[in-house]
């Protein structure tokens, strides 16, 4: 049995995802630049700017070889964006976190990411929320339960 061919809905909705995602990287890597930081590192630095996190537990995120990680935080290191320190759960687990620094260079490089804004602004915030319930659920990650409705 042939595999079913996708109906022409899903294929336009397949083209649409694949325009956003190529628009955002390209800004991102621009944004990036701008900072004088690669792609990697600036994502890097943006998750460490929320929380110091282990570099083994980076790269799981990142879904990327723990070395790689080591060599961007050792670069981001050397500009005094990251640093280093002992988990005060486990001090045998380093944990890389951004400086003062880092968090301000986070902090202005979303700042500067112009992309989804303005579409979304466009949106309610009810459409807005069922966007990002739609692509969690796409994501296979869970939603947040709907609020009550009155009376309930």
């Amino acid at each position: 049995m042939a595999p079913q061919r996708p109906d022409p809905l899903t294929l336009e909705v397949v083209e649409l995802i694949g325009t956003v995602v190529a628009r955002y990287h390209a800004e991102y890597e621009q944004a990036a630049a701008d900072h004088a930081l690669t792609g990697a590192q600036a994502r890097v630095l943006g998750l460490l700017s929320m929380e110091p996190t282990p570099m083994r537990r980076m790269a799981q995120k990142l879904k990327c070889e723990p070395s790689n990680v080591t060599g961007i935080v050792d670069r981001l290191e050397a500009r005094g964006l990251v640093e280093r320190r002992p988990d005060p759960s486990d001090r045998r687990v380093k944990l890389a976190a951004a400086t003062q620094e880092g968090r301000s260079t986070a902090r202005r490089l979303r700042e500067s990411l112009d992309f989804a804004r303005e579409p979304l602004a466009q949106l309610t915030e009810v459409e807005r929320t069922v966007l990002r319930d739609l692509l969690r659920r796409m994501l296979g990650e869970a939603t947040a339960e709907p609020p009550c409705a009155a009376g309930s």
